[in-house]
């Protein structure tokens, strides 16, 4: 039964992924967000696809700005290149240790590395690259938003990834369609369980929410999104003032925390992370 649910999976995924890299392509939105919706659908196919035209697709032109103001809908966006980042992260270490014979312990820590290193200094940062001074500064400031988000994101995948690729003979084969599929499954289920954490994230602007270019200008090296949110339509004239500027979005617009006040909720991810994963060793033998 499984095999025909892979296979219909698949099918369906490929479709979905033919469709959106040909139509991301035409969406007013950075380069990063882009790659972020075509590999969130590679690995979730036609669920990911569906909050694609849920939340990202512009009706029409001229009008993605409007079409993706609403809160949840800067939350998802927001969240996928994040969600991205973090599974094409576990995924690539996944690959490169399964020619190493490694205990699943050490394996996970591994990938959760891995996972960060993508999701952080790839897609997050990228991201907001353009919004500060240096890359520098916007490692440093995406990073308790990175952290925070993606171990909700792992709150989901690592007990997915745990159970099927104990279930499934081939699951930790990267050769085998069930590897992908639990990746899959695994990636969906992180993403629904983060989309909370990142909605809050947004809302207090300590993450940025989808991020639209000036129409006509979504291929132009140099341009950064409008980061839209709080804001009512945009005029040609604000446009050019971006434009620039040299397309830098301005830093004091996002929010921020406290030291100690970071800490706290970086630790509180964490401590409700191994709390997930330390229930999961009753049910899966998990070895360091």
């Amino acid at each position: 039964m499984i095999d025909g649910i892979m296979v219909l999976w698949f099918i369906l995924l490929m479709l979905s992924l033919a469709f959106i890299a040909y139509d991301v392509r035409e969406m007013p939105i950075d380069w990063v967000q882009k790659l972020g919706w075509v590999l969130v659908v590679a690995y979730t196919g036609p669920f990911g696809l569906f909050f694609y035209f849920l939340t990202c697709r512009s009706p029409g032109k001229g009008l993605h700005a409007l079409y993706t103001k609403a809160q949840w809908k800067q939350a998802v966006n927001s969240e996928v290149h994040c969600l991205a980042g973090d599974a094409t992260g576990i995924i690539f270490a996944a690959i490169f240790l399964s020619f190493i014979d490694l205990s699943n312990g050490v394996e996970l820590i591994l990938e959760y590395i891995s996972a960060f290193i993508f999701g952080w200094v790839i897609f997050q940062a990228g991201m907001m690259r353009n919004m500060y001074s240096s890359y520098g500064e916007a490692l440093r400031k995406t990073f308790f938003a990175e952290t925070v988000s993606m171990n909700f994101v792992m709150m989901g995948m690592i007990p997915v990834m745990m159970i099927l690729m104990n279930s499934l003979e081939y699951g930790r084969n990267p050769a085998h369609l069930q590897f992908w599929f639990i990746m899959g499954m695994a990636t969906l289920v992180g993403g629904f369980i983060a989309f909370p954490i990142n909605n809050w994230l947004v809302k207090k602007k300590l993450k940025h929410g989808c991020m639209t270019l000036p129409e006509g200008e979504e291929h132009t090296e140099g341009h950064i999104a409008h980061h839209h949110e709080g804001h009512e339509a945009h005029s040609q004239a604000q446009a050019k003032m971006i434009g620039s500027k040299g397309g830098h979005e301005h830093a004091h617009e996002m929010g921020s925390l406290p030291l100690n006040i970071q800490l706290k909720y970086v630790g509180i991810s964490f401590g409700i992370l191994l709390i997930i994963v330390l229930i999961m060793a009753f049910f899966v033998p998990l070895k360091i």
